[in-house]
């Protein structure tokens, strides 16, 4: 079992710059990670992901404005977003996934706005 914790949300105005954190209880050095968010009223959608080799993906939205990352010996995935807009308004969670084991964070509040 591993647990998740965000932290690093809050408010920004657009423009902004903002870095969410996840701190893993145990070892995810060998996880697919990633941040996935949930609008008000829409469903949850990814955002980005880093594999255990360190490739990673970026949604269309986002591309060129985030950077995710991981550092394996702290246990922990970032996610550095810059260039914020209203649109990023969100609540963000924490994946880490191998094979059948899918574990979530609770989340952290991102709003964007002046």
């Amino acid at each position: 079992q591993v647990q998740l914790v965000e932290s690093g949300g809050g408010l920004v105005q657009p423009g902004g710059s903002l870095r969410l954190s996840c701190q893993a209880s145990g070892s995810i050095s060998d996880y697919l990670t990633g941040w996935y968010r949930q609008a008000p009223g829409k469903q949850r959608e990814l955002v980005a992901q880093v594999t255990s080799g360190g490739n990673t993906y970026y949604a269309s939205s986002v591309k060129g404005r985030f950077t995710i990352s991981r550092d394996n010996a702290k246990k922990t995935v970032y996610l550095q977003m810059n260039s914020l807009k209203p649109e990023d308004t969100a609540v963000y969670y924490c994946n880490a996934n191998r094979g059948g084991r899918n574990y979530w964070g609770k989340g952290t509040l991102v709003t964007v706005s002046s």
